[in-house]
């Protein structure tokens, strides 16, 4: 297991919180903010009520802003701590969870730490979920304008994870807008996108496509079991389990619930385009 403090960027480090589990990974990735030569840091997602972990992330003061970028606990329980820890501001999309700072916009522009972030609505895990493009970042030992398109780098929350496929959690999250959002951040290229959970990816672009082709082939999946039973699709709890069952197999039943939800919104996507 890869240390819980790395490197990522040239101004992103990543601080992992000790929560692993099937739906975590390797654990919660804090993301703290520095351009070279600046003072203060941006925290996006402060993760879990964990002392040791946002004990870390206070130790990178002055902190000068948090961002969230969607309101699962695993990334926002440790609010309130962290606030109390460094007086800094949070905005997240959900106003719920912004404090003395108003909620993110889509398209908005943060000149913070010494560096510019903007703000990318990647709707479809949840409501709220957003990305946040880092144009003067890049890889280490590259430049910014070393990447094709818009360069620099994509904090990507939980629309993209390191490892695996992204749950869409119904009915908080919904496959429409989460294709349009893997649409919008393929737009940006083959940049490195920056997860909540897991590795770097290098290519944001090449991840983007193989989303889209993963959650085309479960489509298909289902639509083979539904033409099977002669049945339309619905939120059927009775027929959610025999899709869940003929198109996951077999499955951790500690993880279940997550295919029950994606299932649920897969459904309802395939009812509203047939």
């Amino acid at each position: 297991m890869t240390e819980p403090v790395e490197q990522w960027t040239t101004l992103v480090t990543r601080v992992r919180a000790s929560n692993p589990g099937p739906m975590t990974l390797d654990g919660t990735n804090s993301l703290v903010i520095r351009a070279p030569g600046h003072d203060g840091v941006v925290v996006v997602d402060p993760g879990p009520e964990e002392p040791e972990h946002l004990e870390r992330l206070a130790g990178y003061a002055p902190v000068e802003l948090i961002l969230v970028t969607h309101h699962h606990r695993d990334h926002t329980e440790g609010i309130g701590t962290l606030v109390a820890m460094t007086g800094a501001p949070v905005r997240a999309w959900d106003p719920a969870f912004s404090r003395d700072a108003a909620p993110l916009g889509d398209g908005e522009r943060l000149d913070v730490a010494g560096t510019r972030i903007r703000v990318v609505a990647t709707p479809g895990h949840t409501r709220d979920s957003i990305s946040l493009h880092l144009p003067d970042d890049a890889a280490l030992g590259r430049s910014p304008l070393d990447s094709p398109r818009a360069g620099g780098t994509m904090v990507t929350g939980d629309t993209i994870l390191g490892r695996g496929t992204t749950v869409i959690v119904h009915p908080d999250g919904a496959v429409g807008p989460y294709l349009d959002s893997l649409d919008t951040l393929e737009g940006f290229g083959a940049i490195p996108a920056l997860p909540a959970h897991g590795p770097m990816l290098p290519d944001l672009a090449a991840i983007c496509r193989h989303y889209r082709g993963h959650r085309q082939l479960r489509l298909d999946q289902m639509r083979d079991v539904l033409r099977s039973l002669g049945a339309a699709p619905a939120d059927d709890p009775a027929l959610v389990d025999v899709v869940v069952d003929h198109v996951y197999g077999e499955i951790d039943p500690e993880v279940r619930f997550a295919a029950v939800a994606s299932t649920r919104a897969q459904l309802e996507y395939l009812a509203a385009i047939l």
